[in-house]
């Protein structure tokens, strides 16, 4: 025997053929060879989707796009109230109306048979987006097993459950979550070599959802045109995609804002062919997207972006052998993730949400890494030691397997958990302002002025408010952008041009409220204040503080322990202020009656 072959046959053992959709698959490390333990498709759905509904109970709203642009007109196709940004305006209409009503459809419905409490709606769609997640990771985990492999998968299957950006990003009403979704679909259907069900998912994704979001599909078109050479194929499903898709798109947009509109249009031509583009709602440096995605992926997001490094490596110095010709390529397979990450890292205007749509590739990358990591051990150690013909690398480098998941997991759930124990107190505190309405405490027959100063960027939604009485007002701030404002109160309310609209982020003075008359204020208070952002919180002749609980202080706490939760450790390193629900001392809530006695009065 060639000492090459020996060589090789140290790192993998025999592997059985298979037909699946009509090409050959490797057993990927077989578990009736060398014992390996992975889920089934119907394990892993249910580990993710305990995941995301954790994620959709307890996460928070990390932007506030996610409010204004997707949660505040949702409300008002649900309930004839909501705030209008200047992107839902038929003068600029960036947005699409069918995106949301692909969410509210079954949420009016929801509330037709069961007329919840509108909190309960906004859970209810978060649970909605939170099975769509799900299913669509167990979808490429199971297209990841035949592609790279049980052990690279359950790998992946891992990092996806416990990793802090799956957290944050699997449960929230955004585009880029969407398209991470109909994304990880595309690419797990072009892994499974589905080429039709591959373009439509990239499709709906930047169609629907987002329409940057179409650069993720570029290396499956590519691989239908130049490798496979099926321009027939691939224009016939790009023409059925654009017109079962794009047509009742643009009837149901048109209707919505009483003209002509294809919303992907609009907001490529914006944020690419203007002066400005995004760059005037701020802009960050370089090292933006690294320090995020250590955040959200720690160790995982560094094996993402040394993969190709690693695959350089492997290939040069360990002698493995090949991998099955009908695979794609490493590089290739890949290519998404890394044609995302140079055109996006390359943008002044960054934002945490932009790279959603290649979360669920980043743990896949991760998993590549540690698997050539274990190779690479394996390599060293028998060139130091020889071992049998018949050992396989995974039985020997267990070990390194076990302390990735385990190290990456704690760092995960460390994070997450640091997210909700120092910003979740927003939703907490708007869970008490609904119970004071639906408790009985506030009457229904006046409006009532629920005013928002320097925390409007953080108010969660008006699916909070415990019913239609309930108006969001903004009191004047240090913030120097544009606000929103409510949708006008005619009954075509979509269509009409309200004034007091810009597209470049000028402040609008006709949204500040007078604070005497507001009802209630959501006020964060750190101790400090301004002219413009006076501490309400110390204002006991105006204001009553009737809820109040921790919110981080990140200024004044260390670092590291902002950034991830260490039990009975990180209290000590961080600072906490109060985030408060305040009652004007001019406004007296109605006393609630016991249950008793209301069991007397029916």
């Amino acid at each position: 025997m060639a000492p090459g072959q020996r060589q090789r046959q140290l790192f993998y053992l025999k592997k059985d053929q298979k037909k699946n959709n009509g090409r050959k698959f490797s057993k990927p490390e077989d578990s009736s060879d060398i014992g390996l333990i992975y889920p089934g498709g119907d394990t892993a759905f249910k580990l993710l989707l305990s995941a995301r509904f954790c994620a959709a109970i307890w996460s928070h709203i990390t932007d506030c796009d996610e409010t204004y642009n997707f949660w505040e007109p949702s409300h008002y196709l649900l309930y004839g109230t909501g705030q209008q940004t200047w992107e839902y305006s038929p003068e600029y209409a960036l947005r699409s109306y069918t995106y949301l009503l692909i969410h509210m459809v079954p949420a009016k419905l929801y509330c037709y048979l069961l007329e919840p409490n509108p909190v309960l709606v906004f859970y209810f769609i978060r649970f909605l987006l939170s099975v769509g997640c799900a299913l669509s990771e167990v979808y490429f985990y199971k297209n990841v097993c035949r592609e790279f492999g049980v052990h690279i998968a359950r790998m992946t299957l891992a990092f996806l459950i416990l990793s802090s950006g799956m957290y944050i990003s699997s449960a929230a009403f955004l585009p880029s979550s969407f398209s991470m979704y109909l994304s990880t679909v595309a690419i797990a259907a072009w892994y499974d070599r589905k080429y039709e069900f591959a373009i439509f998912a990239t499709a709906i994704s930047s169609l629907l959802g987002w329409p940057f979001a179409a650069l993720l599909g570029v290396p499956i078109a590519m691989e239908m045109l130049v490798r496979r050479q099926e321009w027939k194929k691939f224009i016939k499903w790009v023409v059925i995609s654009a017109v079962v898709i794009l047509i009742p798109m643009i009837w149901i947009d048109s209707m919505y804002y009483g003209k002509f509109v294809l919303a992907p249009m609009n907001i490529i031509m914006y944020n690419v062919f203007t002066n400005h583009g995004p760059d005037i709602y701020g802009t960050e440096p370089f090292s933006f997207y690294f320090l995020n995605g250590f955040l959200n992926f720690n160790f995982i997001f560094i094996g993402a972006l040394v993969a190709p490094f690693g695959l350089f490596l492997v290939w040069t110095v360990v002698p493995a052998r090949p991998r099955n010709r009908m695979c794609l390529p490493y590089w290739y397979s890949l290519a998404p993730l890394y044609l995302w990450i140079l055109v996006f890292f390359l943008q002044s205007h960054k934002e945490e949400r932009f790279l959603f749509p290649i979360y669920p590739m980043i743990c896949l990358a991760g998993a590549i890494t540690v698997d050539f990591l274990q190779k690479l051990y394996f390599f060293i150690r028998t060139q130091i030691s020889p071992l049998p013909i018949t050992c396989h690398y995974l039985q020997y480098t267990t070990h390194i397997m076990l302390a990735a998941i385990i190290v990456c997991s704690l760092f995960g759930l460390s994070r997450s958990l640091a997210l909700y124990k120092g910003y979740y107190a927003p939703m907490e505190i708007m869970m008490e302002a609904n119970k004071l309405g639906s408790e009985g405490q506030v009457p229904t027959d006046v409006n009532i002025n629920f005013c928002v100063g320097k925390e409007w960027y953080r108010f969660p939604s008006s699916f909070f408010f415990p019913s239609n009485n309930w108006r969001l007002q903004y009191l004047q701030s240090e913030f120097k952008g544009e606000l929103p404002q409510a949708f006008s109160k005619h009954e075509n309310a979509t269509s009409i041009i309200q004034p007091n609209f810009n597209d470049m982020n000028k402040e609008e003075p006709s949204r500040y409220f007078d604070v005497e008359r507001c009802h209630f204020i959501l006020d964060l208070d750190l101790g400090t204040e301004t002219i413009l952002e006076p501490n309400y919180s110390h204002q006991p002749d105006h204001f009553t503080v009737i809820k109040s609980t921790k919110f981080l202080d990140s200024s004044k706490s260390h670092p590291f322990f902002r950034a991830f939760y260490i039990p009975f450790i990180s209290y000590r390193f961080c600072t906490y202020g109060s985030y408060n629900l305040l009652q004007s001392t001019k406004f007296k809530l109605l006393p609630v009656l016991s249950k008793a006695k209301t069991a007397r009065a029916a």
